[in-house]
C-alpha cells in the first residue's frame, strides 16, 4: 500500500471519529451504535478511495475539487441511507474529502 493510501486511511479514520462526535451531538440518544459505526466506516472508505488516487500534479485546486467530488459521492451513500435526513453529515463529508485529498497531495510520495 502506498504512503498516500495509508495517509488517506488514517485521515479517514480520524475524521470519522469527529463525525461520530458530530452525530452524537446532533442526534443524542436517538442514534444507534450501528449507525455510528457506519458513519465512521464511511469516512474510512472515503479516505481509502481518495488515497488510492494518484495526483497528476501538485495543483492543490485540482486536489480540492477532486476531493470534494469524491467526498460527495462517498457521503451520498450514507446520506441516502438516512432517507436524506443527515444533511450536516453529508456536507461535512464533502469538506472532509477536500481535507483528505489536500493533505494526501501536499505530503505525497516523492518519486
Amino acid at each position: 500500500m502506498s504512503k498516500r493510501a495509508i495517509t488517506g486511511l488514517i485521515l479517514g479514520a480520524v475524521l470519522g471519529v469527529f463525525c461520530i462526535f458530530g452525530v452524537n451531538f446532533r442526534m443524542g440518544d436517538q442514534v444507534a451504535g450501528l449507525f455510528l459505526f457506519a458513519t465512521w466506516f464511511n469516512r474510512v472508505v472515503m479516505g481509502l478511495m481518495i488515497g488510492f488516487y494518484t495526483p497528476a500534479s501538485k495543483n492543490l485546486l485540482n486536489s480540492a475539487l477532486r476531493g470534494g467530488i469524491l467526498g460527495l459521492i462517498v457521503s451520498f451513500s450514507l446520506y441516502s441511507a438516512t432517507d436524506f435526513l443527515d444533511t450536516p453529515g453529508f456536507i461535512a463529508g464533502i469538506f472532509y474529502g477536500i481535507i483528505i485529498d489536500l493533505i494526501c497531495t501536499k505530503y505525497r510520495e516523492i518519486k
